[in-house]
């Protein structure tokens, strides 16, 4: 049975030492002249590009080679992405990584999300408009529903399973259920009466992607309602290609945490200022989030 514990699961700093002399360019760089970086597209291409744009920039002067940013058309880019060796670092959702695993990508987390109250876990919010009658799941039947990517955590298998635990099939309860692709598009589609509720992540009433929306003009918090908030989730890692040379991933792992205290701006930018610096983590943190896609595997394998 998942719970509270296993969903959040267990998650376990660096410094860098600048070299008295130069030293010759580490035998790596010969064999990956270039690196790539990709994130899941919680948000639009040019959200992505301004959150990660200058973050790879510090990664290329640290590493000494381009690190280039790849926006992912969807969850699964990533995923496929990463099993071909095609991107060397990414960013990912608890359920994605879980699910490049479960396919065989070669890829090992080395840092977890660590929230402002030092807490690593996060919520699935089913959200409604304001103004709308609804109070409860059950006021929906019959209503659409937009879920986000099917390799969603927050969007798509955590409220899966919260529906399930509720006796509710989502195919045969909604009106209609609509894949939103990611997290923004899932409340602008509740927004324009697209769907009458819409999965989403959330931390707390400080931040959530509802809460990056608003700071960018995108929606208004006050405007939704919170239905349903799931049990805590594990957060997002960032993970790299186990295959690379270990003197790549050590280089990797010391630019990634020495990030928060060298270029505070860059960091800032990324976390949108609402998360501490980077904790290490391993993949035995996600195990349970892999239990949790082969549950919303067999519902749909049961449904189909």
């Amino acid at each position: 049975m998942l719970n509270r514990r296993s969903l959040l699961g267990a998650a376990p700093a660096l410094g860098l030492a600048a070299p008295a002399l130069a030293q010759p360019a580490p035998a790596w760089r010969a064999r990956f002249p270039e690196l790539v970086f990709a994130s899941i597209p919680a948000e639009n291409s040019a959200g992505v590009t301004e959150r990660f744009g200058s973050f790879v920039e510090y990664m290329s002067r640290t590493l000494g080679v381009p690190v280039r940013l790849r926006i992912a058309n969807d969850y699964a880019a990533v995923v496929e992405g990463q099993r071909a060796g095609n991107i060397h670092i990414a960013q990912y959702g608890p359920s994605a990584f879980a699910r490049a695993l479960m396919t065989g990508a070669p890829i090992e987390a080395f840092a977890i999300e660590v929230n402002r109250d030092g807490t690593k876990g996060y919520f699935s919010v089913f959200y409604v408009r304001a103004n709308s009658p609804f109070q409860t799941i059950q006021d929906l039947r019959g209503r659409n529903i937009g879920l986000v990517d099917p390799n969603s955590t927050s969007g798509n298998n955590v409220p899966r399973f919260a529906l399930h635990q509720m006796g509710i099939v989502p195919e045969q309860f909604f009106g209609r259920v609509v894949n939103t692709g990611s997290h923004e598009n899932a409340i602008i589609a509740l927004q324009q009466g697209t769907v009458d509720v819409a999965t989403n992540w959330w931390n707390d009433e400080q931040e959530s992607n509802l809460r990056r929306m608003e700071r960018r003009n995108m929606a208004r918090y006050d405007d939704f309602r919170i239905v349903f908030r799931s049990e805590q989730i594990v957060n997002s890692p960032t993970a790299m290609l186990t295959a690379l040379p270990d003197e790549l991933k050590q280089a990797i792992r010391t630019a990634f945490f020495a990030l928060p205290e060298r270029e505070p701006e860059i960091f800032r930018r990324m976390t949108d200022g609402q998360l501490r610096p980077w904790e290490p983590v391993t993949n035995a943190a996600y195990q349970p989030i892999i239990e949790l896609n082969r549950f919303v595997d067999n519902l749909r394998r049961q449904r189909s």
